[in-house]
């Protein structure tokens, strides 16, 4: 058994941490002492060690405690739902992205926030001797293999939405796209 200090020790968790998720019922000690102190089992440790990995991974502390008592189907149901969401999140983080770096008119700006344009792209496949028509083959195999993913990175790359949707389109029905 651990006590609150041992926990929050183990865990890396504040004592007032720990006392806030007993307070709202997410974790609660499965037992007391005599003198009344909050001591925690074995299975306790692996129900906070859960509601860790669930908060690295952003979820807020109710939907956490709504997880803790699902079935998988349920569980597995509010993950996906919250993986669109941060995807969703990062797609208008790089647009913002784009945006500055427009406003600020410097390349080296937008080489240096992590990212890519398109222009940067399609000359980088070039340099490693992919013509037009490798490109196309990218494309298609990329839209072949993981459709969102493809998405998501032509998004990433600061390319309009009404030329994604070109790609995208040329790429599943295997015909050279122009525009790439």
């Amino acid at each position: 058994m651990y006590t609150v200090g041992q926990l929050g020790k183990r865990a890396g968790l504040s004592r007032s941490a720990l006392l806030y998720y007993d307070g709202i019922g997410l974790l609660s000690p499965s037992m007391r002492s005599a003198c009344g102190y909050r001591l925690y089992s074995e299975g306790d440790v692996r129900r906070l060690e859960r509601i860790m990995l669930y908060r690295e991974a952003g979820l807020p502390l109710d939907a956490i405690a709504s997880l803790l008592q699902a079935d998988e189907t349920s569980a597995s149901t509010v993950l996906e739902r919250h993986l669109h969401s941060v995807s969703a999140a990062i797609a208008r983080l790089r647009q913002q992205q784009h945006v500055i770096a427009k406003l600020l008119g410097d390349g080296h700006v937008l080489r240096e926030s992590r990212s890519m344009n398109k222009e940067q792209w399609i000359a980088l496949l070039a340099s490693t001797g992919l013509d037009e028509a490798g490109m196309d083959r990218w494309h298609m195999e990329f839209e072949k293999m993981s459709p969102a993913a493809h998405q998501d990175f032509l998004e990433s790359l600061g390319i309009p939405p009404e030329e994604v949707a070109l790609i995208r389109h040329f790429s599943r029905q295997g015909v050279a796209d122009p525009g790439t």
